[in-house]
């Protein structure tokens, strides 16, 4: 069963939110909170699979709850809710540890179907979003040092290359000509030493730390 709180300053959307999530079999909503402070005492307290975290709300916002949680809760995965598609806060909703962010008016099956691929530990992050990160590297310094850079493979590296472009394991399998499984032990590997919590971490570091650069 897949358990999940839901953060929201607005009474409507949460009750919306939790109606269409509880006729699924293999989700149940273990808490709702009203604000980003309330958010963190309820995950702590629920430990939830996934939290479905609005980013404009009163006392602390998203963004900060986001980070507090992911920093505390390394099995909590957050899952950002916009309003629109080139929400300022994407970038920095994702640098502080989100898994991906889904758009408030997503259909029902989409929400849904996010909520599985987040608790299963992949990550949800969009073409439309890929292009956004680039857009905010392009204007940022690559200055990072990433600790464990240097024990990847020449192959991992390679994949790491593909999965900041935002391409998926089939995309990649079929670019380096290897099974799609294959590309998931590769995945695998990075994340377990670079100590990321998945693909869009992968994203972010491999362009914070000039391993890809836009336009490459």
């Amino acid at each position: 069963m897949i358990s999940v709180l839901i953060a929201d300053d607005q009474a409507m959307l949460r009750s919306g939110l939790r109606l269409i999530l509880e006729t699924e079999d293999d989700i149940t909503v273990v808490a709702e909170a009203e604000n980003g402070e309330e958010a963190v005492r309820l995950a702590r307290r629920e430990r939830p699979d996934v939290v479905l975290m609005d980013v404009r709300m009163p006392v602390m916002d998203g963004l900060e709850a986001t980070r507090q949680i992911t920093n505390v809760l390394d099995t909590t995965r957050v899952i950002v809710l916009t309003t629109f598609d080139l929400d300022d806060y994407v970038y920095g909703a994702l640098r502080a540890g989100a898994s991906g962010f889904l758009l408030k008016d997503a259909e029902a099956d989409t929400l849904v179907e996010a909520i599985r691929v987040i608790a299963s530990g992949d990550a949800i992050i969009s073409p439309s979003v890929t292009k956004r990160l680039i857009s905010e590297f392009a204007g940022r310094p690559q200055s990072r040092q990433l600790t464990g850079l240097d024990e990847l493979t020449e192959r991992e590296l390679d994949v790491l290359r593909l999965v900041a472009k935002g391409l998926s394991n089939a995309e990649i399998a079929d670019e380096l000509f290897v099974s799609e499984t294959t590309v998931k032990t590769h995945v695998s590997h990075i994340l377990s030493k670079l100590h990321l919590r998945d693909r869009v971490q992968a994203v972010v570091v491999a362009y914070e730390s000039g391993l890809t650069t836009p336009g490459s």
